[in-house]
């Protein structure tokens, strides 16, 4: 891993489910890395996240990687 134990931190809480009344409860595992970690990768913490901000491939794109992924696994 690149990093060192010292800077991650790894949380591990438990919420409220969906469906309170019945009292069940949901895990989140929740991971921090420090920015100075993360800056030693070409990364930092101001960096916008992951989330898909343009138009998403056509559905022909998704099927053709699973069929390829399929042959080249299967």
């Amino acid at each position: 891993m690149p990093f060192a134990a010292q800077e991650t931190r790894l949380d591990l809480l438990q919420v409220p489910g969906p469906d309170d009344e019945a009292g069940t409860r949901q895990c989140v595992a929740e991971v921090r890395v420090r920015p100075d970690a993360l800056r030693r990768l070409g990364l930092h913490p101001d960096q916008p996240t992951a989330r898909v901000t343009g138009t998403p491939p056509p559905a022909w794109w998704h099927a053709e990687a699973e069929r390829l992924a399929a042959r080249r696994h299967g």
